[in-house]
């Protein structure tokens, strides 16, 4: 469906969808968490529906600027290393994506860039020792 989109509708797609899937092309081998308030989303995911069996997350969609919503579930950022550990554990990537930016200061699309890929060989440090350390980093 994502190269379907990328192919045939990126006219179509709402801003926000096209800067996830021009994410999405640039590691297309990683699951992204994508970075949306308080959660982190996955999108057109192949997989999803695994996933939700498994994790009992809720099956939602997203408009964007096409018929159909695009599915996505999301996870609270505050348990994101446990569904990053279960899927790194399994071998698969994942490509962490963050608002660059202040959400309330944006004018237009909340900025957002990859900040960390968590492959079985780097995923020694959740998610959130890691930002701490790189907050500690800019702010000795």
């Amino acid at each position: 469906m994502m190269q379907d989109v990328w192919d045939n509708h990126l006219d179509s797609l709402t801003p926000m969808m096209k800067m996830y899937l021009e994410t999405k092309k640039q590691h297309d081998d990683c699951i992204i968490f994508y970075r949306l308030g308080d959660f982190y989303e996955m999108i057109f995911l192949m997989m999803l529906q695994l996933l939700l069996r498994k994790w009992e997350i809720t099956l939602t969609g997203k408009s964007c600027g096409l018929e159909e919503r695009a599915p996505m579930c999301g996870v609270p950022y505050h348990a994101v290393d446990s569904y990053i550990n279960r899927l790194v554990t399994k071998g698969y990537k994942v490509c962490i994506v963050e608002q660059t930016e202040d959400p309330a200061q944006a004018k237009g699309l909340v900025k957002r860039e990859v900040v960390r890929i968590v492959t079985p060989g780097t995923k020694s440090l959740t998610l959130l020792q890691w930002m701490r350390g790189k907050i500690i980093t800019l702010c000795p």
